[in-house]
């Protein structure tokens, strides 16, 4: 299909190269820019598993954000279905003019309708990390990713494992290292590596970084890699605190792993957190008592 798919090698184009951060006097200093010639980035929900009393878009277990970032439009994730863009639709936000489309990890719930945009979409950068479009299935051998390869997409592919430049403030993180002991990653079913299925690890699981000039917001898809793992590596790229984070946690009830990642949280002075999607109710609930939790639901907009 004309597919561009760029490795590790070859990636200059959209590679950040976080040099640019340190006043060496040959770029910008980034950490002395004045935070109001920012152009605010604005993200919409179009799928989430909530959806708002009196709102009446369309929810599924999934996710899936529309970002527009000084003219640059993004999608975050497509979904598990078509309902990202009937939603889309009903809000009035014209898909077929996406620019970037970045991809958190592969899973269906947010690869799903990747088949639907297709439809509608026919020129757009893809960012991703290159696990991101394997073959996935859970141990009982059901579909658990994409049901579309990369050659299967009419779209400029840039695969890699290394932090991408999306836009003007956005960055993709690519692989997360493990910085945190109580954040170890868990296998996910199996994905084919050439003639064989190996155990899924989820490695490509990342997330989206908003540059904000004195701070970071962060953008997650299911932090498969750890929410707090994530949070600190963009914390160590970017040496900027973190002022808002909103996505999916993947945590499912309350134990010691989450209390340990709610005193992380606590400690970072969030100024808006909103986890959604794969983070259950008992644990917002749990993260609620010491830290403001905000709902999220299709049709949230947020500007930072």
């Amino acid at each position: 299909m004309g597919t561009d798919v760029h490795n590790d090698d070859i990636n200059s184009l959209y590679m950040l190269d976080f040099r640019d951060y340190i006043d060496d006097g040959g770029g910008e200093d980034m950490t002395n820019r004045d935070e109001e010639q920012y152009v605010c980035m604005k993200l919409t929900v179009l799928a989430d598993n909530n959806t708002y009393i009196d709102k009446y878009y369309l929810g599924e277990p999934a996710l899936s954000f529309y970002i527009e970032d000084e003219g640059e439009k993004i999608l975050f994730d497509c979904g598990y279905s078509d309902v990202f863009l009937r939603n889309a639709e009903r809000m009035n936000i014209d898909l077929s003019k996406v620019d970037t489309v970045v991809l958190s990890h592969g899973h269906d719930d947010h690869t799903g309708g990747l088949s639907h945009l297709k439809t509608v979409l026919s020129n757009a950068r893809v960012i991703a990390h290159p696990e991101t479009l394997l073959e996935k299935q859970y141990l009982d051998g059901r579909n658990a990713g994409s049901l579309l390869r990369a050659e299967d997409l009419p779209y400029k592919l840039s695969l890699s494992r290394k932090p991408q430049k999306v836009s003007e403030h956005l960055t993709f993180l690519g692989e997360i290292p493990q910085l945190n002991d109580f954040e170890i990653r868990s296998q996910f079913g199996v994905h084919r590596v050439g003639e064989t299925f190996e155990p899924d690890f989820v490695m490509e699981d990342s997330a989206l970084v908003y540059d904000a000039g004195e701070s970071i917001s962060i953008i997650t898809g299911c932090s498969h890699a750890g929410i707090c793992n994530i949070v600190q590596y963009a914390v160590s790229l970017f040496e900027k605190p973190v002022a808002g984070i909103i996505g999916g946690f993947h945590l499912k009830e309350v134990n010691d792993r989450v209390e340990k990642t709610i005193e992380y949280l606590a400690g970072l002075g969030l100024k808006e957190l909103y986890p959604c999607h794969c983070t259950s109710f008992a644990v917002r609930s749990a993260i609620h008592q010491r830290i403001p939790v905000g709902e999220v639901g299709v049709g949230m907009k947020i500007e930072w």
